[in-house]
């Protein structure tokens, strides 16, 4: 806010470097609430000390409220357009009184842009582009921005005395990479009390609509929350219908009358109408004939026949994992030392950790240069020694070049354990130009995994229009790990793909590409895209014990 106000640099600066300095505190903030306490932090000044200590007592502060106040509410929407900063939008604001979208997108058609400093045709062309990305994404969110809020709302409604059973349902419940709103389904004696409790709630801004049926609001974040409230006996059915998908619920419906009976949110009916009573959705499969369908696969993409021919995988589980790969550390951009991952490794009952910081084409991200290659491959060699029943692996995350190549000679890629091999620039590819680059990297035989292989950015950035299947048949032809991206801002593979390469035996790493101590929780995300995907333990690469992936890396690594 104080940047789009164009206040100064190096007051903004002192922000962002205390917001970085509490996120990584590694005391509770709560006790350390005093401002002689807080002050003595590196980093956190006389002004900002009282600032969080006025947080911390009353949930905000005054300074935030009074910029709150000077910034029309559009003007945050802008900064989601890519390639339009901060300060663009400031001198937009102040030059052309721009403050929403539909203003922006209108100077941009009158050609006003081009009257201000900095903004030739070329940003205006590409500001254009950036409203038409935003506009395509409206109304969509990613998964994890609305999993806790949701999560949140469940619990409030599990506390109320009337409510029998509460569960997430719709594209939440399937782990959906970008979701619409909250789906929520509770049983109760008493829809209208629960109703009300569920308005009133505080994460709530708008009633949209109430009844004892249904009730939709909008949370505070803007994302809306539709309640539905049926009765005890007809949870099973409800839960099946609104966790969906639609396809999956209109195959559903065609095999249930095919076997002359009738399926609805409401109940299972044979051809008499009488009620086929079931406690749970496994028996609604039963009763159908099929196994249980867990909500992940519900998306009518052969769950069903595989169901009924009892091939269903046995998915994934996070406790499968028994360690993680493409972890960045302080030598590039991390914010952790080896050792405090590691630690955080450890603590999370791994044991094999897979460091991959950045190659030296990634300047943006300190990449490694050879002397700083050396002192890393150091320190790990102490830290294995240290941790005789742990392992450390050495790793590079090389960058793919324009023409395929990756950005060391052969003699430096040699000393690494494993090497992911990335695309970071250069995204304006044709098809062909795409396939070729990552199939050309996947050919050079240090290449161990690849990672992020599409490069999109969900809501942000489409990835590179590559052929999946060729990129995918290639990995199987080099031995190429495939990478799942679990940041749920990438979750790269799509998991709409991780079923072809199952089937053509390509692995798949299921890698955090953590910065941070706390993206090591981006698993859960990975785990539940590995699952949308089919994947089970043995496709997944790191539910492998670490003796037989310090054998798979020293078997596979360089010519053969």
């Amino acid at each position: 806010m104080m940047e789009l106000l164009g206040e100064n640099p190096f007051k903004v600066n002192a922000y962002y470097t205390a917001a970085r300095t509490v996120e990584l505190l590694k005391e509770d903030l709560g006790e350390l609430a005093g401002e002689d306490q807080l002050r003595h932090i590196k980093g956190i000044g006389s002004s900002l000390a009282k600032q969080i200590g006025e947080i911390l007592h009353t949930g905000t502060s005054q300074f935030y409220q009074e910029l709150r106040a000077k910034i029309p509410y559009g003007l945050f929407a802008l900064t989601r357009i890519s390639g339009l900063g901060p300060k663009k939008i400031s001198l937009l604001h102040k030059q052309l009184g721009i403050s929403d979208v539909d203003r922006l997108e209108e100077a941009c058609r009158k050609n006003k842009l081009l009257e201000l400093p900095g903004f030739g045709a070329k940003t205006q062309e590409n500001i254009l582009k950036g409203i038409a990305g935003l506009r395509k994404y409206t109304g969509q969110h990613l998964f994890v921005n609305v999993w806790g809020l949701a999560e949140n709302l469940e619990k409030e409604l599990k506390k109320h005395p009337h409510v029998r059973d509460a569960l997430l349902a719709g594209s939440l419940r399937r782990r959906k990479e970008v979701v619409k709103d909250i789906d929520i389904l509770v049983s109760s004696d008493n829809p209208e009390e629960v109703a009300e409790y569920f308005a009133g709630l505080p994460q709530v801004e708008t009633v949209v609509g109430s009844g004892p049926t249904k009730t939709s609001v909008v949370l505070h974040q803007g994302i809306q929350a539709d309640l539905r409230i049926v009765e005890q006996g007809e949870f099973p059915y409800a839960l099946h219908h609104f966790t969906g998908s639609q396809e999956h619920n209109i195959a559903m419906r065609h095999r249930a009358k095919k076997m002359g009976l009738k399926m609805n949110e409401y109940g299972l009916f044979d051809a008499q109408g009488k009620k086929i009573m079931c406690q749970s959705e496994k028996e609604i499969f039963r009763t159908l004939g099929l196994d249980n369908i867990p909500p992940e696969l519900r998306e009518n993409m052969g769950e069903i026949e595989a169901a009924e021919q009892g091939k269903l995988p046995c998915l994934v589980e996070l406790k499968d994992i028994k360690g993680v790969f493409h972890i960045h550390t302080v030598y590039s951009d991390g914010t952790a030392s080896i050792r405090e991952m590691v630690e955080e490794t450890r603590r999370r009952g791994w044991n094999y950790l897979g460091i991959s910081d950045h190659s030296q084409s990634a300047f943006y991200a300190n990449g490694l240069k050879v002397e700083q290659i050396n002192k890393q491959l150091a320190e790990i060699d102490r830290l294995n020694e240290e941790n005789p029943d742990f392992t450390i692996f050495k790793g590079i995350e090389a960058d793919i070049r324009k023409d395929g190549s990756l950005d060391y000679p052969d003699e430096i890629l040699a000393q690494f354990d494993f090497v992911i091999a990335s695309i970071h620039s250069g995204f304006k590819m044709t098809e062909e130009e795409a396939t070729e680059r990552l199939i050309k990297a996947m050919q050079n035989p240090y290449t161990t995994m690849l990672g992020h292989p599409t490069g999109r950015i969900l809501l942000g950035r489409e990835g590179y229009p590559v052929s999946m299947k060729a990129m995918i048949e290639a990995a199987r032809d080099c031995h190429v790990i495939i990478e799942l991206n679990a940041s749920p801002y990438r979750l790269d593979l799509d998991w709409r793909w991780c079923r072809y390469a199952k089937e053509l035996g390509v692995k798949i790493a299921l890698n955090p590409d953590a910065h941070h101590l706390a993206e090591f929780d981006h698993m859960e995300a990975g785990i539940g895209a590995a699952r949308k995907g089919w994947l089970e333990a043995f496709d997944v690469f790191n539910t492998r014990p670490r003796e037989q992936v310090k054998d798979y890396l020293r078997l596979r690594k360089g010519p053969k």
